[in-house]
């Protein structure tokens, strides 16, 4: 759960759209932290060498705004792993209203840059059992 601060508004009081990004990274962030994966260890070389999660793609509708003062949750969860890649999707809400929803791809990369594996044991971590309902 994040507030909503005025620093994330326009003038009018309503989120500035930009920041929803910031909303959904730390969606994002929090979701890797608690499937166990830190991004200190991924730049420190835990799995062979420095990777990194690098956004290939976001597609987000804009559903109903969020304001100053708001309370609002991220919910992240994995659609789809295959290869180097991920496959997400996420909502912002309040109260249980959806404000944003959002599709993301990203993928692994390594020190030079190139699409690295997603490694084995992180699949059983982000993706869900089939018969978990998704929210």
């Amino acid at each position: 759960m994040a507030r909503v601060y005025y620093a994330d508004t326009d003038f009018s009081g309503v989120v500035y759209h930009a920041r929803y990004l910031e909303f959904l990274e730390r969606g994002r962030s929090d979701f890797l932290r608690l499937a166990g994966v830190h991004h200190t260890e991924l730049l420190a070389g835990k799995h062979g060498e420095s990777i990194a999660w690098v956004v290939r793609r976001m597609e987000i509708d804009f559903v109903q705004p969020a304001r100053i003062d708001d309370i609002v949750t991220v919910d992240t969860r994995t659609e789809r792993i295959s290869g180097a890649r991920i496959f997400m999707a996420q909502e912002l809400s309040r109260a249980g209203e959806v404000l944003v929803r959002a599709k993301v791809e990203a993928a692994i990369v390594g020190e030079g840059g190139r699409p690295k594996r997603f490694p084995k044991e992180w699949i059983k971590a982000f993706m869900p059992p089939a018969s978990a309902p998704h929210p």
